[in-house]
């Protein structure tokens, strides 16, 4: 490596998970609060928010989301770490999150990173992971890339 060069393990990362509330009355305020946790990523309907580049958007938010990322805090290309770190960190399962979720016509989603250039990685969701989202009203999204 020479000396200009940096050392970024996140850059290279094959796999990573969010945790993300989303839907029109999603308030990031009230999910902060409900799981005690600031969130990696907040937008609030019709307010300005930062894009990940760390700017300004240009236009209002459309829908409120409030997100938990274990990008930066886990350094595996396996899910099952990343996905650990969420239960974890958001103390789930919650037995009442299916209600207040849809009181609030919010959508529950794991979303998963997962590249496989090679096409030969198979995502590794765990099954009781994929029924804990299920029975809280959520879903396991895999974002695959090739």
């Amino acid at each position: 490596m020479r000396p200009d060069e940096k050392s970024d393990p996140i850059a290279h990362a094959l796999a990573h998970a969010t945790f993300i509330i989303s839907g029109e009355s999603v308030s990031p305020q009230f999910w902060s609060a409900y799981f005690g946790v600031q969130p990696n990523r907040e937008i609030t309907r019709g307010q300005p928010f930062r894009l990940p580049s760390g700017k300004s958007s240009p236009l209002p938010g459309k829908l409120g989301l409030w997100a938990v990322e274990s990008r930066s805090a886990v350094h595996s290309n396996s899910l099952g770490p990343h996905v650990k770190y969420l239960v974890d960190r958001l103390g789930l399962p919650r037995a009442n999150l299916r209600e207040v979720a849809a009181a609030q016509g919010a959508k529950v989603a794991l979303w998963c990173y997962w590249m496989n250039e090679s096409g030969d990685r198979v995502p590794d969701v765990p099954d009781d992971i994929r029924a804990m989202m299920e029975a809280m009203g959520g879903t396991v999204e895999i974002d695959e890339y090739r």
